[in-house]
């Protein structure tokens, strides 16, 4: 090549060829990595969101009841059942309460749990108050359970991504 002539050799492109396919492949596989990343935190808030509203849901329903009965005492696919008392505004008379928590399509012990909440006022409501809780029986250290001791109810709640 003359001394006038500018450019670059063989060996240059392909060396700069190679570091530009060195950059792209880790910026592609830290892409990648990020993006499974936020899969898998997404999936995990999920879940923690799902165990957060059953215990806003049975926290509300536990510091009205009178009356507990929690998951030994109840046949599955039930998990907890919890009754009280409230007045109605014309005149007091009582309207008795109830709400039933059960599980609902569980598969591999997976499900959702639901509440059924009833009242001598007509009140007959279901709610989808979680999914992806497990619950199975015969895993009694991991699974979702509920127990009674006068005057503690302590209920765990497990899920799963």
């Amino acid at each position: 090549m003359k001394s006038s002539e500018r450019g670059f050799t063989l060996i240059e492109v392909l060396i700069s060829i190679t570091i530009m396919a060195m950059a792209s492949g880790a910026a592609g596989a830290a892409i990648f990595q990020i993006m499974r990343n936020t899969e898998r935190n997404s999936d995990h808030m999920t879940v923690v969101r799902q165990v957060e509203n059953a215990g806003l849901w049975i926290s509300q329903d536990a510091l009205m009841a009178l009356s507990v009965n929690a998951t030994a005492s109840l046949t599955p696919p039930d998990f907890l059942a919890l009754s009280w008392i409230t007045w109605d505004a014309n005149g007091g008379n009582p309207v008795y309460h109830s709400a039933r928590y059960f599980f609902e399509g569980l598969t591999n012990g997976v499900g959702a749990l639901k509440r059924n909440h009833t009242s001598t006022a007509g009140a007959n409501e279901y709610s989808l108050i979680a999914q992806y809780i497990y619950y199975d029986t015969s895993n009694v250290d991991n699974t979702s359970n509920a127990s009674y001791q006068s005057p503690i109810l302590t209920v765990k709640i497990t899920s799963l991504v």
